[in-house]
């Protein structure tokens, strides 16, 4: 086998593809984002980078939070209409026929139809390059209760998420495994 050398680029696939909402109740936005991920465990804390030319960035400057919400096979053509729309001319939650949560800890409105929302204040901005990363601390987690087990787990199995790799979309695979299953001691 062999592989091809290509210029760098962004390959690092799949990833998630989220909906960040911010603003407020009143004049909220949603911004489509596959940059994104956990940076730090310990405080809990994630990123998002955005183009500081979309009308998201400045207002997640500004108000110094956002959400994300993680998206589902059914949520698939709202963020893909999210992330190819600006909210300069359209109300996305309108558009889309999302519905607006209140978040206990940020001003910002949360999507309810989203099995999870993440609610985050800005400790940081990185400035680095054709994004910007906004690095936030992780105030609360917010999961849709019907997809949380008997045993009080959150099942993801049931979410039917997305990820997003090389410019198109993807449902997640089945489970095939656990952390740790490599090294578990087998009964005989």
């Amino acid at each position: 086998m062999s592989k091809v050398i290509w210029k760098p680029g962004t390959f690092v696939y799949p990833i998630p593809a989220v909906m960040a909402s911010c603003g407020d109740m009143e004049k909220a936005n949603i911004i489509t984002v596959a940059w994104t991920g956990v940076i730090n465990s310990d405080p809990a804390m994630v990123y998002i980078s955005v183009r500081p030319s979309r009308y998201s960035y400045n207002i997640i400057k500004e108000t110094g939070e956002f959400a994300i919400n993680l998206t589902t096979e059914d949520l698939a053509f709202a963020t893909d209409w999210c992330g190819v729309r600006s909210g300069e001319k359209y109300d996305k939650f309108k558009e889309m026929k999302l519905t607006k949560e209140k978040g206990k800890y940020v001003k910002c409105p949360l999507i309810k139809e989203s099995p999870v929302s993440i609610e985050c204040k800005v400790k940081e901005i990185k400035e680095l390059g054709s994004h910007h990363m906004f690095i936030a601390e992780v105030l609360s987690i917010n999961a849709d209760e019907k997809y949380i087990d008997e045993k009080g787990a959150f099942d993801i199995t049931k979410c039917n998420l997305i990820s997003y790799a090389n410019g198109k979309y993807f449902s997640m695979g089945k489970k095939i495994g656990k952390f740790g299953y490599s090294v578990e001691k087998k009964n005989k």
